[in-house]
């Protein structure tokens, strides 16, 4: 695999990263109601599962899951089923709007692996994520000339450039945060959230 292969790759994922989903909601919602700490586990959770599936889709233990129809639709349901549970835990806290009571002290009382966790399950349980991977790297993998290696590069490329954009998306937050911290922008942002994670999880219910 040339550099000049390598760059094109970049570049598309780079592209793809900043396409709406639902780890960087996750990742918006924790910012959101944790600081950039909160956001910076949750981002740290998604690159682990990324990676996690980075490497099963380079070493072909992907093809096997999604070939594997009944271990494929388990996965799809729970990821459903997640991503409606962070939705209307969202919608929730817009409904409620008591962002007056979250002080400092209850907010580091709150754990960080459960916002670790939150980022981690909204990527492992998405079937298309493993889709993804599945679907790009052979078209920059050639039989009998890349190796293992080059499949593992362009995976965790894959999670890396996704970890760039998250990063970036908390950069944004915190720049703006005495804006966010607005009872009405935040309840808006929540709805907002939460709407879109329900929508993602019946886009992945309806999809075959």
């Amino acid at each position: 695999m040339t550099w000049g292969v390598y760059g094109g790759f970049v570049a598309m994922m780079m592209l793809l990263a900043i396409v709406p989903g639902p780890d960087s909601m996750v990742v918006l919602k924790n910012a959101l109601s944790g600081g950039v700490r909160g956001g910076a586990w949750t981002c740290g959770g998604v690159l682990v599962a990324n990676v996690l599936q980075g490497t099963a889709a380079a070493l072909g233990l992907g093809a096997v899951v999604t070939s594997a129809q009944p271990v494929f639709e388990t996965v799809k349901w729970l990821g459903v089923a997640y991503l409606c549970y962070l939705g209307f835990q969202a919608l929730r806290g817009a409904w409620r709007g008591d962002y007056a009571s979250l002080t400092q002290s209850r907010q580091a009382r709150r754990s960080a692996f459960r916002r670790w966790r939150e980022g981690f399950l909204s990527n492992v349980t998405n079937p298309k994520v493993l889709v993804l991977y599945l679907s790009v790297l052979p078209q920059f993998l050639v039989p009998g000339v890349t190796t293992t290696a080059d499949a593992l590069l362009l995976g965790y490329t894959i999670a890396a450039a996704g970890a760039v954009w998250q990063v970036l998306l908390l950069l944004l937050v915190h720049h703006v945060r005495s804006w966010l911290e607005r009872r009405r922008v935040r309840r808006a942002l929540d709805g907002v959230t939460g709407t879109v994670l329900l929508g993602f999880g019946a886009a992945l219910a309806w999809e075959g």
